[in-house]
């Protein structure tokens, strides 16, 4: 009881817990509303988009150039 060292180790606990709820309702907050970090929110041109999709074999070349065309008019 009064041994001087203030809370002890329920203080740190309780410290830790809502620390805990902080971080977790933050990241809940920044998921919700910051978006899923699709490529759009990171800055990429409509053609870097496209050659990522080309190089990862999603479409095939026919597909590529005719997008390539379109973004270019």
């Amino acid at each position: 009881m009064g041994n001087g060292y203030g809370m002890g180790f329920g203080g740190i606990f309780m410290w830790l817990f809502w620390l805990l709820v902080i971080v977790g309702v933050v990241w809940l907050v920044k998921s919700f509303v910051g978006g899923d970090g699709c490529a759009a929110g990171k800055g990429k041109s409509a053609l870097e988009i496209l050659q990522e999709r080309y190089a990862r074999g999603e479409i095939d070349q026919q597909e590529f150039e005719q997008k390539r065309r379109d973004l270019e008019q």
